[in-house]
């Protein structure tokens, strides 16, 4: 499941409105099949998988990310369907679909063909690979991902606004792999007229999963250079069709805004080893807290790791259900 999982984060950010779903599939031991969610949706890391695995598919054992999808589409069979009809003996999935036309339909029908079903095995990481998908389906809205480079004292940039570079090579480098795991990007007026970025993927091999481009902003801004479009609004990130993942990446007022309307669901804090001081710009804005007891309980660390110099932490919001 390990395995499946992470090839269905190959899929993140290039599947929306699908999930990006991972498949591997075993026969005596020996992986046959693997497959993954393709760009656009299909086809399925299923019928990837079984493609690959061929006749030996006959007897294995399927290792999902997600229940088998039961619907059928005009773009491709259901894949609990195509498992059953491949011979394949067992079926571990990891998570139940929350979309209503599957929603165990899938299970269902691979148990009525013989199949045998176990469910939850590495729930947790396929979670997170799936939680764009997830979270769309809970929410109506993309999994957010909030990103800071600050410095040891919670400064991104000098009181004139300098802010190139605070973080070292290796941690920019990882946020350019968190672009290209993203749908689309994010940030505030402020930072598009000081900065013009082009919030592009500079990473070989991976140019081409730039996300799409937003601009947060309470009207509309003129933009003349082409690839943009405008938000006017946090809580209207549920109507931006086919992102499921959004990162936003500056700046403070922007990073405040998400925050105190509860949307962010994850944290990248790149930490240089640097104080600024008290002149330097403040990471968040204001958040409109009363009291301290108020912030405790809501996030919970993930990752936390070394990247360079710099050291990165993955924050977790917690929630529930």
């Amino acid at each position: 499941m390990a395995v499946a999982t992470a090839l269905a984060s190959r899929g993140r950010g290039r599947t929306a409105p699908n999930p990006n779903v991972g498949c591997v599939i075993v026969q005596d031991g020996r992986v046959i099949g693997r497959g993954w969610t393709q760009p656009g949706g299909r086809p399925h890391a299923e019928a990837m998988a079984l493609d690959q695995a061929g006749e030996a598919a006959r007897g294995a054992t399927a290792y999902v990310t997600l229940e088998p999808c039961a619907h059928q589409s005009l773009r491709g069979p259901a894949c609990a369907d195509l498992l059953a009809e491949a011979g394949v003996a067992r079926v571990v999935a990891a998570l139940r679909d929350p979309d209503p036309r599957t929603d165990g339909e899938g299970f269902a029908r691979l148990r009525a063909h013989g199949l045998t079903v176990d469910v939850g095995t590495g729930a947790e990481e396929a979670r997170r690979a799936m939680a764009g998908f997830l979270t769309r389906r809970a929410f109506g809205r993309p999994h957010v991902t909030l990103k800071l480079g600050l410095s040891l004292d919670g400064k991104i940039a000098l009181a004139n606004g300098s802010s190139r570079w605070i973080t070292g090579a290796p941690a920019r480098a990882h946020a350019h792999l968190e672009r290209a795991r993203a749908d689309a990007i994010l940030v505030g007026r402020g930072t598009f007229a000081a900065d013009a970025p082009k919030l592009d993927v500079r990473l070989r091999g991976l140019e081409e999963r730039a996300p799409r481009r937003f601009i947060l902003a309470s009207t509309k801004p003129q933009i003349e250079e082409t690839g943009w479009s405008w938000l006017p609004a946090p809580n209207l990130i549920g109507k931006l069709v086919g992102v499921d993942h959004l990162l936003i990446e500056g700046g403070a007022g922007v990073a405040a805004s998400f925050l105190r309307d509860d949307l962010v669901d994850r944290l990248l804090l790149y930490r240089a080893p640097i104080v600024i001081g008290g002149d330097g710009l403040p990471g968040i804005g204001d958040l409109g807290i009363g009291a301290l007891l108020d912030t405790h309980g809501r996030w919970a660390l993930h990752d936390a790791r070394m990247l360079g110099m710099d050291r990165l932490e993955v924050y977790e919001r917690r929630r529930k259900g």
